[in-house]
């Protein structure tokens, strides 16, 4: 009686162009090039050294938030409070400061600490409770609305804080946090080295250490991961952290690169910033995703936004093609997972 010898499929080869299609940053990747080839040669400032100065800009911040965004995905979880943290953030640091002359940099900590509790508030709801962390966090979104509009302007009468230039030892955390250099010809600001350093950082953590493979576990199989010791709650609870953290970066960001901040700063951007981490690669169900691709993700949006008023374009078509990229990106996403699932 003869057998038939069947390949371990742990030691099929996979071709270098396979293993390439089945990264989810892949189509983010693909898509920029697209995009950035074709501002570049319809508009004639879009590929000049000042002109990606402004599209890296733009998309920065959003890159930051969306790489935080994207890591939260992976774990399976949403927060909608993402956007208005930042505001929340810059708006304490400038009420302490010019209301109450509190020292700059005490109001900067006090302001992380701050932005780190509802982190930790947003990540023990949700697992003590239950509830979708959509629910949760787009009732903490309202909660830090309110306190955005009604709380700044009933302790100084107004809705936005101005005169941050004049409070003692500005300059020092506007070096970090504001500054900008020539380079190439053209402008390069603090934000894209912060932009850098995060999505670098995120992808080291999700790809090389024990606490990637946690966030991957709990987005993917959270009652398995569990089982096998996974540290569950601590995981998800971090993670919301991580996205409040990263929100006080970006306020901090957009607060020491003007000198001012509005209580409507970052409403309505939380929805930005999880379509870039869809177009970058992210499942809307967990444990699947890319840290890189988010940062591909937000570098098309930049390129977008500045590419359609170079082009001489009503801008609102951004909305469309925000929403058409969202489409695409999520079919393209599901495509490409259940090639590697076949694949295995």
């Amino acid at each position: 009686m003869t057998t038939t010898a069947v390949a371990d499929e742990r030691v099929v080869r996979t071709s270098p162009v396979a293993s390439v299609m089945k990264r989810p940053e892949i189509g983010a990747l693909l898509a920029a090039v697209a995009i950035f080839a074709f501002f570049a040669l319809t508009t004639d400032t879009f590929a000049t050294a000042q002109g990606a100065s402004t599209w890296l800009d733009s998309a920065s911040t959003i890159g930051i938030m969306a790489v935080a965004v994207s890591l939260l995905m992976i774990g399976g979880e949403f927060d909608l409070s993402a956007g208005a943290i930042t505001g929340f953030t810059g708006l304490v640091v400038g009420v302490l400061t010019t209301e109450y002359g509190l020292n700059i940099w005490v109001a900067i900590l006090v302001s992380l600490g701050l932005a780190l509790g509802v982190g930790f508030l947003n990540g023990l709801m949700v697992m003590k409770t239950g509830l979708p962390s959509f629910i949760v966090t787009l009732g903490t979104f309202f909660v830090l609305q309110g306190i955005d509009l009604a709380g700044t302007k009933a302790l100084i009468g107004q809705v936005a804080i101005q005169g941050m230039r004049n409070v003692p030892y500005y300059d020092q955390p506007q070096k970090l946090f504001g500054s900008s250099f020539e380079f190439a010809g053209g402008t390069v600001v603090v934000s894209i080295l912060w932009w850098i350093a995060v999505t670098a950082f995120a992808t080291w953590v999700l790809l090389r250490t024990r606490v990637g493979n946690w966030v991957f576990a709990v987005g993917g199989a959270k009652q398995s991961a569990r089982q096998v010791g996974v540290p569950v709650v601590g995981t998800k609870i971090g993670l919301f952290m991580t996205t409040a953290g990263c929100g006080w970066l970006v306020g901090m960001l957009l607060l020491f690169s003007s000198s001012t901040v509005q209580s409507n700063t970052g409403v309505g951007q939380e929805f930005i910033y999880i379509i870039c981490a869809v177009v970058g690669g992210c499942l809307l169900t967990g444990g699947y995703g890319s840290a890189i691709g988010a940062a591909f993700g937000a570098l098309i949006y930049g390129m977008a936004n500045q590419g359609i008023v170079y082009a001489g374009w009503d801008n609102n078509w951004l909305k469309a093609f925000l929403g058409a990229m969202l489409l695409g990106a999520v079919l393209l996403n599901e495509w490409v997972r259940k090639r590697a699932e076949e694949a295995r």
